[in-house]
């Protein structure tokens, strides 16, 4: 029961409270560059849940029973790059081969996965963290959840945007960043909550 309690805390507190984009500012590329619509900001969203899982389930290993063992843990970086990257070719073939749509309209972002800091940052964190390899999938998996909330929640507020008439100074980018602003600050009302609900 502790296990599942401690399964939990991790998960909310990645998706919410240590939100990567919104709070970690990690994957802010993505973030604000394939949320123009929904189905888009979905699938990219998608892809950047399989990509933080099986990137950790390769990670978390190499670390622990390679560059831990032989004393090359200032390879991890490097290290963990190669493998993201890999993993992110890995995604693009299948979705160019089984969602030929989808793949179309992610466009250069899907191989910008490959550099999404929020991808290498939550295999990192999980090993600075001390977490096992089950804590570490779960707050991956909470990472890539929180990522596809923040996407999907950033996509409704852009569409709402295009019919808004903010001053000539405003339009474009500046407005879409001090929205990107506004949602992050909604994201900090979440702080304490993991530690009212278990506590």
């Amino acid at each position: 029961m502790e296990t599942l309690k401690g399964f939990i805390i991790i998960l909310m507190t990645s998706v919410l409270v240590n939100n990567y984009v919104l709070s970690r500012f990690l994957g802010i590329c993505p973030f604000l560059g394939v949320s123009k619509k929904l189905n888009q900001a979905t699938g990219m969203g998608a892809a950047v849940i399989f990509v933080m899982l099986m990137a950790t389930a390769a990670t978390w290993p190499i670390q622990t029973y390679l560059l831990d063992r032989f004393e090359i843990g200032y390879l991890r970086t490097i290290v963990f790059i190669l493998v993201i990257a890999a993993l992110v070719q890995l995604v693009e073939i299948v979705l160019k081969k089984y969602l030929p749509a989808l793949h179309a309209s992610l466009g250069i972002y899907l191989p910008l996965i490959t550099t999404n800091c929020a991808v290498l940052g939550v295999t990192i964190n999980n090993i600075n963290d001390g977490y096992n390899f089950a804590e570490s999938m779960v707050n991956s998996l909470g990472a890539g959840l929180g990522f596809l909330l923040a996407m999907v929640l950033f996509a409704g507020v852009r569409s709402r945007l295009e019919s808004a008439n903010p001053p000539k100074s405003f339009e474009g980018l500046p407005i879409t960043l001090v929205s990107a602003a506004i949602v992050a600050l909604s994201f900090f009302g979440f702080a304490g909550l993991v530690e009212g609900l278990f506590a």
